[in-house]
């Protein structure tokens, strides 16, 4: 299945007086990306820009309602995908190409996540 990959790092909110060591903790996220056309399988166009989060705060809400713990700062790495989930990324976009303010798949493809796909 095709897989959003982050960085996140967060923090434990304790009771007072506890304190953990590290106080704050990086780790690698992986979220199972929507098949294309249904609810959810816009999240790069909601999300990234040029392979990036568009919106810090918004992936830290995001990566908040996946951990369930306070987010201190949150990154996109890659979208992992085989050819015939890209394959059916590319029909889904081209489908409509006006939604994405774009002429090509590939030119869409570029604008939400620069060079970070891999397939694998």
């Amino acid at each position: 299945m095709a897989t959003y990959v982050f960085r996140v790092g967060f923090r434990l909110d304790t009771a007072p007086g506890v304190r953990t060591t590290p106080e704050t903790f990086e780790t690698t996220v992986r979220v199972p990306a929507a098949t294309p056309g249904e609810d959810g399988w816009l999240l790069f166009r909601d999300a990234l820009w040029r392979g990036e989060l568009n919106d810090e705060r918004h992936g830290r809400r995001l990566a908040e309602s996946w951990l369930g713990v306070p987010i201190d700062a949150c990154s996109f790495s890659e979208l992992q995908t085989t050819e015939e989930e890209l394959a059916a990324l590319r029909e889904a976009i081209a489908s409509d190409l006006d939604a994405f303010n774009a002429e090509s798949v590939r030119e869409v493809l570029h604008k939400y996540f620069g060079s970070a796909i891999r397939v694998e």
